[in-house]
């Protein structure tokens, strides 16, 4: 099978790639400078060459604040970028995942979202990632549209960094306590994403590693893993305002997962030590 990855450049498409070329997969690994996924002439062109069978798509703008100030760029890369993908994968007869987030919802639940939970998004990033959706809906067959949380891989900044990073210049940090989620870790994620496109379970499903922390607790587990004497300050979303509303909850049901008899990812907190333990592979 030949597998065209989008995004190879960020978190998750990076592990993508990896996943697939430790199973022999012919990967076509496309960053920005191959495939502008907001040009449709180029994505036309591009997928008709490359001909994949299999499209794991991974590229997003993913500035949650910046999709704000920048409506329009949001909206084509995570919505018309999609569209464009999605109607080239039709004509060649790929398969296509889609990668989403748990910003389709508002975040007023209060126990973990089903993927055929109503979606309400607050901003413009889950509203242009929910165009997403709704276009590979429309114009692909074999579809996959996978949620996900609290990303955070080798390849890229991410929560985890920013931890690491400021606990050792300040000794101190403040981080807010009243949101709460599962995080996810890039390389168990890529791992199901390469399973499902093994599969025709085609679909809509909820993707994060188990287990449901705070930012705060999040933090916490981090300075401990990694052996950090760190004061961490509880914050609540008022005393951290951003551009962008979060949702407050932000819990995904995974049971969709295990149901259609895929491996369902670890426990955060295994997670992360894994991810640490990369990371000081990597020093």
């Amino acid at each position: 099978m030949k597998v065209l990855v989008t995004g190879v450049n960020g978190q998750l498409g990076y592990d993508v790639v990896r996943k697939l070329e430790e199973k022999h997969y012919e990967v076509v690994a496309a960053g920005r400078d191959q495939l502008d996924i907001a040009n449709e002439e180029n994505v036309e062109s591009y997928i008709g060459e490359v001909k994949p069978h299999a499209i794991i798509h991974c590229a997003a703008y993913t500035n949650v604040d910046g999709a704000e100030e920048d409506k329009d760029t949001a909206y084509r890369v995570n919505g018309l970028g999609t569209k464009y993908l999605a109607r080239a994968a039709q004509k060649v007869g790929a398969k296509m995942v889609f990668v989403s987030t748990d910003y389709v919802f508002d975040g007023n639940g209060d126990s973990p979202y089903e993927v055929d939970h109503p979606t309400n998004p607050l901003g413009t990033y889950g509203e242009s990632k929910l165009a997403g959706e709704n276009f590979l809906e429309e114009h692909l067959t074999r579809h996959f549209i996978v949620r996900t949380s609290w990303v955070f891989g080798i390849n890229g900044n991410n929560f985890v960094k920013t931890m690491l990073r400021l606990g050792k210049e300040r000794g101190e940090v403040g981080v807010v306590h009243d949101q709460v989620g599962s995080p996810t870790y890039t390389v168990d994620l890529a791992g199901f994403l390469v399973e499902l496109v093994e599969s025709e379970e085609y679909g809509t499903y909820h993707a994060s590693n188990s287990g449901i922390c705070s930012w705060y607790e999040f933090a916490v587990e981090i300075f401990k893993q990694a052996g950090l004497d760190v004061k961490v300050n509880q914050l609540t979303t008022e005393q951290f305002p951003r551009p962008a509303a979060r949702p407050q909850y932000s819990v995904l049901s995974t049971r969709k997962v295990e149901e259609k008899g895929f491996t369902p990812l670890r426990a955060w907190k295994e997670a992360l030590a894994a991810y640490l333990g990369e990371i000081n592979n990597l020093v």
